[in-house]
């Protein structure tokens, strides 16, 4: 078992940054990736971005690109999400996410087993 606890969301103004953490403990040693995903109200959960645990290779979806940045310190079991540049659509449940799994950087939401609590993000127009 893995578990996830995010930690930095609140309230932002459009243009802001936010920086979200995801501790992870437990069965770590096995992580092939961690990733995060968003939740607006109403709209399904949507992929944000990913990192590899070993070689820290990363895959973004589209709408973030350039604005998010996803890292990971192996020796502390964290993950964190740079977010820049912030819009009223970011607004969001933002999850962090874990798999043992894959050869490839998972990107959807069945391909992660173990999922965090969440953290609230809103950012003001």
């Amino acid at each position: 078992q893995v578990q996830l606890v995010e930690s930095g969301g609140g309230l932002v103004q459009a243009g802001g940054s936010l920086r979200l953490s995801c501790a992870a403990s437990g069965r770590t040693f096995s992580t092939y990736a961690m990733g995060w995903f968003r939740q607006a109200p109403g709209k399904e959960r949507e992929f944000v971005a990913a990192i590899t645990w070993s070689s820290g290779s990363t895959v973004y979806a589209d709408y973030v690109k350039g604005r998010f940045s996803i890292s990971r310190d192996n020796a502390k079991n964290m993950v964190y999400l740079q977010m820049n540049i912030l819009k009223s659509e970011d607004t969001a449940v933002y999850y962090c996410t874990q798999t043992p799994y894959g050869r490839t950087i998972p990107t959807s939401t069945n391909e992660y087993p173990y999922w965090g609590q969440g953290t609230q993000v809103t950012v003001s127009s």
